[in-house]
């Protein structure tokens, strides 16, 4: 399958934001896109680096306006896509929510971000609430999608969750930087890290894993970018730039999930008689 995915530096110029995702949408569709993915919160600045209540005014219902444009994008351009938005369920209500379209434009599904940071400059908590759509892959014409959200990339057991349930491939829409306090030695031990944790998902669960970063400075933040793609033993198959925007195209070859699978059976000698006590805060 033919991935392309944005790679976008954002600013305060929400139309403009959406004018380049929808070019870049285009473009990649024209170079034989057959899934596209953005990144999180693509529509506007990273705004959670503040607790500010004029700023639900952002968020908008699903669906709205924005699954309105981005599924008539999907149906010009006949890709199906992965979309980060910020939803407004009722008043006081707000979530983190990746919306997937069609090649025909109607949604095929959606996901809410479950694990939701509260952390300096990422004051998730303030604004979203936690997803209770629970970890169901999405059914599309290009596969069964298993889309999951930035802070989600850090727990295996939503990977796993997604891999239980037949996804085959997993997605991360994600908006991550640099504290600008700490050294540039801890900043590319994070920097790796995050990497290192989702390609570590790719290989325990024989799946390929799309990750797709914002870059740029926001208001003091510098996001890292380095999305990447990486096949079902964790190899490497694409790595954007740290400070540049990117559109990509990956060729991914989805059937060597099943020959992976057949060399390390994970699946086949998970102890899950002995698993009940996951469920557990602390084991003290």
């Amino acid at each position: 399958m033919k991935i392309g995915f944005l790679q976008q530096h954002n600013t305060a110029d929400i139309n403009n934001n959406i004018e380049r995702l929808c070019d870049g949408i285009r473009d990649l569709a024209s170079r034989g896109a057959e899934l596209v993915v953005l990144q999180e919160l693509h529509n506007s600045l990273y705004f959670c680096q503040v607790e500010d209540v004029t700023l639900f005014d952002l968020a908008e219902p699903i669906p709205g306006p924005s699954t309105d444009r981005y599924g008539r994008v999907a149906k010009e351009t006949g890709v199906v896509l992965v979309t980060s938005l910020f939803e407004r369920r009722a008043s006081g209500l707000y979530h983190n929510t990746a919306v997937v379209f069609e090649r025909d434009g109607s949604v095929a599904g959606k996901y809410r971000k479950m694990h939701i940071p509260d952390d300096p400059g990422y004051y998730e908590k303030f604004y979203f609430t936690p997803g209770d759509l629970g970890f169901h892959p999405i059914q599309t014409s290009v596969g069964r999608l298993g889309v999951l959200v930035c802070w989600d990339q850090w727990y295996p057991e939503a990977a796993r969750l997604m891999a239980l349930q037949g996804a085959e491939l997993l997605i991360y829409p994600t908006a991550i930087g640099y504290d600008p306090a700490d050294t540039p030695d801890e900043q590319q031990r994070q920097r790796r890290a995050w990497q290192t944790v989702m390609r570590g998902h790719a290989v325990a669960n024989g799946l390929p894993v799309v990750a797709v970063n914002r870059v740029g400075d926001e208001d003091g933040v510098p996001f890292w970018g380095t999305s990447f793609v990486c096949g079902p033993q964790g190899e490497l198959l694409f790595e954007a730039s740290e400070t540049d925007e990117e559109r990509v195209i990956v060729d991914v070859d989805m059937k060597r999930s099943e020959q992976v699978r057949r060399w390390w059976p994970f699946l086949r000698d998970r102890r899950i008689d002995h698993y009940a006590d996951i469920t557990r805060r602390f084991i003290d």
